[in-house]
């Protein structure tokens, strides 16, 4: 799998080659009942415009938001899209590849 540094910035396309956006940020599942913790991408916000990054936004090391956060993540995630990361089909080389339309993706 591409570390997280490899997937920011890369531009996203669905599945009749028409362009989605870039990726500014992704979505894990942090599993805590195992010796070492590990975390598990389950999704892709994309944006069509070039955001500053934004991990860490709307959680804090405990994984609990504030107020402020939440309302932060309203303004800069308006108009992202969120692509489940079972709906990738490729990735690398400064592109994502999806299985699905770019109207079926919800918003975020």
């Amino acid at each position: 799998m591409a570390s997280v540094t490899e997937l920011i910035g890369q531009s996203v396309w669905d599945s009749n080659g028409v362009w989605v956006g870039f990726v500014v940020d992704i979505r894990v599942v942090k599993h805590k009942g195992e010796l070492q913790q590990s975390h598990t991408v389950y999704g892709l916000v994309v944006s069509s415009l070039r955001a500053p990054l934004l991990l860490g936004l709307t959680r804090d090391r405990h994984g609990r938001s504030a107020w402020f956060s939440r309302m932060l993540a309203r303004i800069v995630y308006a108009g992202c899209t969120f692509v489940p990361w079972e709906s990738v089909a490729d990735y690398g080389g400064g592109e994502v590849h999806i299985d699905v339309l770019r109207n079926e993706l919800s918003r975020v």
